[in-house]
């Protein structure tokens, strides 16, 4: 790997093992974790509601604000992305949700929600506390690239499996802070495209063992205010691209590329949905022009009422005779007859 210079940096230094975390998201991804105090602070260990009015202001909005409300429009979007840049724990990167193509045909769809992030392998080996060296951190989702059963070219299903047999270490996908950095520990080279990945007009490789920069949500919302105040024409990008085993970008489209592996960033996608679609309209959002109702309109709405009055009875099954009392053959009463 000597054209990338990537062989030839140090070892990328993994800090210290933390405790395993769940995979689960039993919160969601848009709860925050709750506030941890000091021991003597006010709330003990755990505070929640015993906070002072003034700190509770310094936190931002409550998290149920990012949404438009039953009956109040939706919050300007200049005072929301401050609020979330101040108080970046209540979106946290947690969910990412990652997309396996291969040759352009898409064969796995998942989403990890993982505090650490996850790696991207291809192998039979099960990584322990003993080859953090060489896997990563226990901590981090292990989720191995889809088989090739569904691949119908013998050919394709030949070099795929070349490259596959080279991804044994894998590609990790590092969570920190509001950040997602990649490290490239396989022999396999990836190449990748994404918002902080350098315009350089060729290919864009990940070298071994260094850390990369692939998203910023920070960067992500200062952008999404832009294009909502009309300074830019296109939304902020926020979805990563690699490649694996092909140079990326190059002339060939990526649907012509062996492996290729799509990564968005959960939270990023909700925001722009949340201030660009639908979820962003509120009750005047669209002036609608509507005449005020006149004789006319009035008798209109009155023949409606009425024909739908009519068409219940319609509707309603038909009335049944009451049944009399049971008797034997019919009599004339006395005296009915002529005389």
């Amino acid at each position: 790997d000597t054209q990338h210079r990537g062989d030839l940096l140090p070892p990328y230094p993994w800090p210290k093992e933390e405790p395993p975390f769940g995979s689960g998201c039993p919160l969601g991804p848009f709860a925050p974790p709750p506030p941890t105090l000091l021991p003597g602070e006010v709330g003990g260990t755990h505070g929640t509601s015993e906070l002072p009015p003034a700190a509770l202001a310094e936190t931002g909005p409550p998290l149920g604000t990012l949404g438009p409300p039953a009956a109040c429009p939706l919050a300007p979007m200049e005072h929301v992305i401050p609020n979330l840049l101040i108080s970046p724990h209540m979106l946290p990167l947690t969910d990412l949700e990652i997309k396996f193509q291969y040759r352009g045909r898409q064969v796995c769809v998942l989403t990890i929600s993982n505090p650490h992030g996850c790696r991207l392998f291809h192998s039979s080996l099960e990584p322990t506390q003993e080859q953090v060296e060489l896997f990563g951190p226990l901590t981090l989702e292990q989720v191995r690239f889809p088989a090739t059963d569904a691949i119908p070219n013998e050919k394709q299903r030949f070099y795929t499996h070349q490259l596959l047999d080279v991804l044994d270490r894998g590609l990790i996908l590092e969570l920190q802070g509001q950040d997602i950095y990649a490290i490239r520990l396989c022999q396999c080279k990836v190449f990748w495209t994404g918002p902080c990945a350098t315009h350089c007009g060729g290919p864009n490789p990940i070298e071994r063992e260094k850390k990369t920069k692939l998203f910023s949500l920070e960067g992500f919302l200062n952008g999404l205010i832009l294009f909502q105040k009309g300074q830019t024409t296109t939304p902020p990008p926020f979805e990563i691209f690699f490649c694996f085993g092909e140079e990326w970008p190059d002339q060939k489209p990526k649907e012509k590329k062996l492996i290729t592996v799509q990564v968005v960033p959960v939270a990023a996608r909700l925001l722009l949905e949340m201030f660009s679609g639908e979820l962003s309209w509120s009750a005047d959002s669209i002036p609608l022009q509507i005449s005020h109702p006149d004789l006319k309109d009035k008798m209109v709405e009155q023949f409606k009422e009425l024909h739908q009055l009519w068409q219940n009875q319609q509707r309603l099954p038909p009335a049944q005779p009451e049944p009399g009392p049971a008797a034997g053959p019919w009599v004339l009463p006395p005296g009915s007859l002529p005389q």
